[in-house]
């Protein structure tokens, strides 16, 4: 993404993992940027690990680099070949920059088609998790399973996000509070131990981060209050309705963006949808619970398949 459960799971871990995770911490701050051409453009990428292929979409304003290396490095270490990028125009990347999902869609496609990857995973975080939705709509029978972390459903809303969230969205440069505030619970003495773990990791001198994408250009794009329904899109509720790729979802129970409770409310809706939800945690439950969200993704790979 102490007093919260994250230190309980911490201190029952046995010694020979903790000093596993902390060798992993560094591979993937420290991977190869990678390039390719394709449609006119250069997509920026990394790839760690080795085994069956995950592909992460970012969230808004989201960067190689700005992925907790910890959570990388744990799907990594759970037999995933986990590959992040850098959408068109944003940090090392070329091409138009756009919060168009249709265009964000797209890159994910060439990327993977340029790549040569097959029976993918398709994941995303927050916006990112959007357009991995829209992926399994358009792309389902090119797709294993989706990875949903902290994302919000098509369609009206049965809770939206808090305006406190769109605010600190509107800051400039990142700030340990403001991190904090917007993907951890601050409330908990825990989360915020967790935050401040997980903001030195990714701020960390030795993490290889792009460019970050240009803060006013981004910040124009984005609506100033929470709006209802954030993802308008019958098309894509009605697909995954019959889809047979299963999806995942996991969230933190206290997330002020994209509340955990929408999900909840399509329990019986969508066909192959699983809930997760971590305690004490924000809009970044996956960097709070490194190794547990890599776990119970490997886990939801493993044990499900297409009907």
């Amino acid at each position: 993404m102490i007093a919260g459960a994250a230190t309980l799971s911490a201190l029952a871990l046995p010694s020979d993992v903790l000093a596993q995770a902390t060798r992993s911490a560094a591979a993937s701050a420290t991977a190869d940027t990678r390039f390719v051409e394709v449609g006119g453009r250069r997509l920026a990428y990394r790839s760690v690990g080795k085994g069956k292929p995950i592909v992460l979409a970012h969230r808004f304003r989201g960067v190689l680099g700005l992925w907790d290396p910890a959570f990388i490095d744990a799907l990594a270490g759970q037999g995933f070949q986990v590959v992040t990028f850098d959408h068109s125009g944003f940090g090392l990347s070329t091409g138009t920059k756009s919060y168009d999902p249709a265009s964000l869609v797209k890159d994910t496609k060439d990327l993977v088609d340029a790549l040569g990857l097959k029976d993918v995973v398709i994941g995303g975080w927050s916006f990112g998790a959007i357009v991995a939705q829209i992926y399994v709509a358009m792309l389902g029978p090119t797709v294993s399973h989706a990875v949903l972390i902290a994302g919000t459903p098509p369609g009206l809303l049965v809770k939206p996000g808090q305006q406190r969230f769109y605010d600190l969205a509107a800051q400039d440069e990142a700030t340990l509070e403001q991190y904090t505030d917007m993907f951890f619970d601050p409330d908990d003495a825990g989360s915020r131990a967790a935050s401040k773990r997980s903001f030195d990791r990714i701020f960390s001198s030795s993490n290889k981060r792009s460019p970050d994408i240009p803060a006013d250009w981004a910040i124009a794009q984005a609506p100033r209050t929470p709006p209802n329904p954030v993802f308008p899109s019958e098309d894509v509720l009605n697909a995954l309705q019959h889809t047979n790729v299963p999806i995942i979802h996991l969230n933190g129970d206290r997330d002020i963006s994209f509340p955990v409770e929408n999900w909840y409310a399509l329990n019986g809706k969508f066909p192959t949808l699983q809930v997760v939800t971590y305690p004490r945690a924000g809009h970044a439950a996956h960097f709070q619970y490194p190794d547990l969200a890599a776990a119970d993704i490997a886990a939801f790979v493993k044990n499900t398949k297409k009907a």
